[in-house]
């Protein structure tokens, strides 16, 4: 077995011979740097008492007492369960409804009919959360909200239920709107990578006899595991990512204290009070955290023997 090739002559000659491709990415490298590199610098905000009217270098240093504050109050460790609770559940939810309606929408064979369903699923993707949460908010009222009104005539509810007023449902809330909103989206790159199986395996396989789910289950599933295997560890370095707009237009006073996020608490407590140092270090804090879970889910598939980012 050949080994691959490494070393530093074969990195040049690999540059040299993709040099147009390089001067190509030259615009994408500087953006990169302006935009997401260079503001790095900025938290050192993050060790001090920072104050707008002073130059940045003769703030007054605060060393790590942002950080003890922060991971000190009690409120900081319920906003870190709701943040980690709805990305559990958006992440779970999430790959598997897209992987699922790929997989129903692969085997459709009425071409007119995919096409209907395809568009109706990514129709929601393409609505500001702005829209979707009036939507949610309608849906579920009290006052002939469809939910109320389809579990009262099926009698599984007595009286009408006040949804986004019980925390305890706010989290399937999310969840549930986040996988109408963009469960069509996010299977199209699973669509595009079934179209990459060899067809002759479906072929061979109903030849000796395989049904439908056989052959889903040993070729369709085994053949974009690499890609499902490469977005999950994408999305677990955005596990602290649970979102902003949903949780910010759906929360209210009875359901604050399972819908206030990590971003929501930076905002709240750290920009609308002008505590530029205590948002700085809950940001930080949150990159971190994200940098550790990317690589560990990536040395893990690494250990597995699958896919991985890098």
């Amino acid at each position: 077995m050949q080994r691959p090739k490494k070393g530093p002559k074969y990195f040049f000659r690999k540059c040299k011979e993709q040099k147009e491709l390089l001067w190509m990415s030259v615009p994408f490298l500087i953006w990169l740097f302006i935009f997401k590199y260079l503001p790095l610098g900025g938290w050192v905000m993050a060790f001090q008492n920072f104050r707008p009217a002073r130059g940045f270098l003769d703030q007054e240093w605060a060393g790590f007492d942002n950080f003890r504050f922060l991971f000190g109050s009690e409120r900081f460790l319920e906003i870190m369960r709701n943040t980690l609770a709805m990305s559990i559940i958006n992440l779970v939810l999430g790959f598997v409804t897209a992987v699922t309606l790929a997989v129903l929408l692969n085997e459709l064979r009425n071409i007119t009919f995919k096409r209907v369903v395809q568009t109706i699923s990514y129709m929601p993707h393409f609505l500001s959360w702005v829209v979707v949460a009036g939507l949610v908010s309608t849906a579920l009222s009290m006052d002939d909200g469809i939910i109320n009104t389809v579990l009262l005539n099926l009698g599984i509810i007595d009286t009408p239920v006040m949804w986004l007023g019980v925390g305890h449902y706010f989290w399937g809330i999310i969840g549930a709107s986040d996988v109408w909103k963009s469960v069509g989206w996010n299977s199209i790159i699973y669509l595009a990578a079934m179209t990459m199986i060899d067809q002759e395996q479906y072929e061979a396989a109903e030849i000796d006899g395989a049904s439908r789910m056989q052959r889903i289950w040993y070729i369709t599933l085994p053949g974009i595991k690499p890609v499902v295997v490469i977005l999950l560890i994408m999305n677990i370095g955005y596990i602290l990512e649970s979102g902003f707009e949903a949780q910010y237009l759906l929360m209210n006073s009875m359901n604050m204290d399972f819908a206030e996020n990590l971003d929501i608490y930076v905002l709240r407590y750290g920009i609308s009070m002008a505590n530029f140092s205590l948002a700085t270090a809950a940001g930080m804090f949150k990159t971190i955290i994200s940098f550790i879970f990317l690589f560990g889910a990536n040395k893990i598939a690494e250990k597995l023997g699958e896919a991985r980012l890098f």
